[in-house]
């Protein structure tokens, strides 16, 4: 067993639209300075570094970590497309579970363009290769960007078993807007009534504009420590990681014809099972969750492959309202990628911050009440998919 590893700091910026946002290394310093001030610890504390970012130069992170110190420390450049972020952490936590460091800085950010995510992969990195055969059973293929394409098609395929209503995953885009309009930090905080979100543009059926993900431009810092170095400088430390995992892409991903298969549901269901069996907790026990709702499709997916509902009881779930507050479990306080925004390489740090917050009860508004136990799922398709479990210390 590892030595124990506390979120002793977080700090991230206002995240904002492609063309209004700061540099990269700007934001990433604002980020990385309110996550050294929550910790009340020095950059010369920080032993080394890990800077998640998916489009930039090869060593960006040095780039962002410099003006927050120039010590010699290792940084490490990590790019995991849409997972980025809590792989970066998961490094940093190794680091400290393993004794080779004793506090570390994690620090995601993006500086996106307009269009970013509907942009055509290329052959090199394109998560549709070996997927035509999936692909193209799924009607209007080519028509729409290929994550709308992907996500979208899950969502018909979801639709097809079960015969849900389109209006469903709407739902979902409706309570994501309704608990951004409490985050400050979020880039949409007007609210949208279902027939709304229902009445903008098709992108890819059953996805509307307003299920879809915004490209966005932020940064989020996280400072991650040991029990020894909170003893050493006579700190307390409110939340630790109880359990954390990753997945990769099983032979059902390309095997099976399933599009739900294709987006990383069997890599959420392994990453989720493998915490809940190192924490010796279960869905039953979590209070709040920030989960990878790129669109409103994988959010519904996601219910079910993290456990908080049974196979095929996605929309009882969403239409009970068990998906908020005052349900079993608050999904996306923050407002999720939907409508807090997903700056890539930033989104699986923001996540870890908002869940701080919540364990810590310094939400705000938006404050989960009674909340003791959340879980983070970040999904990127290539593929990875991060999965932990945070707890009060």
């Amino acid at each position: 067993m590892g030595q124990r590893v506390n979120v002793l700091g977080v700090g991230m910026t206002k995240f904002a639209k492609p063309g209004a946002s700061d540099d990269y290394h700007v934001m990433a310093t604002q980020a990385g300075k309110a996550a050294l001030a929550d910790a009340g610890v020095d950059f010369k504390d920080i032993e080394q570094a890990y800077a998640g970012y998916v489009y930039g130069d090869s060593t960006c992170g040095q780039r962002a970590v410099y003006d927050l110190g120039l010590t010699g420390i290792p940084v490490f450049n990590v790019n995991n497309n849409c997972s980025t972020g809590s792989t970066a952490l998961m490094l940093g936590k190794q680091a400290i579970e393993g004794g080779i460091a004793e506090c570390v800085l994690v620090v995601g950010f993006e500086k996106m363009e307009k269009g970013a995510l509907g942009s055509k992969f290329n052959d090199r990195t394109n998560p549709l290769e070996g997927h035509v055969g999936v692909m193209s059973k799924v009607q209007g293929f080519n028509a729409a960007p290929p994550a709308a394409q992907m996500f979208g098609g899950a969502g018909r395929e979801y639709r097809w078993k079960y015969g849900t209503k389109k209006e469903t995953f709407g739902k979902i885009s409706e309570k994501a807007r309704k608990h951004a309009a409490n985050n400050p930090l979020a880039i949409f905080n007007q609210v949208l009534s279902l027939e709304e979100i229902m009445a903008s543009e098709e992108v890819f059926d059953p996805l509307t504009r307003f299920q879809c993900c915004p490209p966005t431009c932020g940064a989020a810092a996280a400072i991650l420590c040991s029990d020894a170095f909170l003893q050493k400088k006579g700190k307390k430390a409110s939340v630790y990681i109880a359990a954390q995992a990753m997945a990769t892409d099983l032979p059902s991903t390309f095997e099976e014809d399933s599009m739900i298969k294709m987006v990383g549901y069997d890599m959420a269901k392994r990453a989720a099972q493998q915490v809940y069996e190192k924490s010796g907790l279960g869905p039953k026990d979590v209070n709040v969750v920030e989960l990878h709702d790129c669109f409103t499709a994988n959010e519904l997916l996601t219910y079910e492959a993290l456990g908080l509902c049974n196979e095929g009881e996605a929309e009882k779930f969403i239409w009970d309202g068990q998906n908020t507050y005052g349900g079993k479990v608050v999904t996306n306080p923050s407002g999720g990628l939907l409508s807090k925004g997903h700056p890539l390489g930033a989104t699986g740090v923001a996540q870890c911050a908002e869940l701080v917050w919540q364990l810590r009860g310094q939400a705000d508004k938006r404050q989960v009440p009674n909340a003791r136990v959340a879980l983070q799922h970040n999904i990127g398709l290539g593929g990875a998919c991060v999965v932990t479990m945070y707890r009060q210390g």
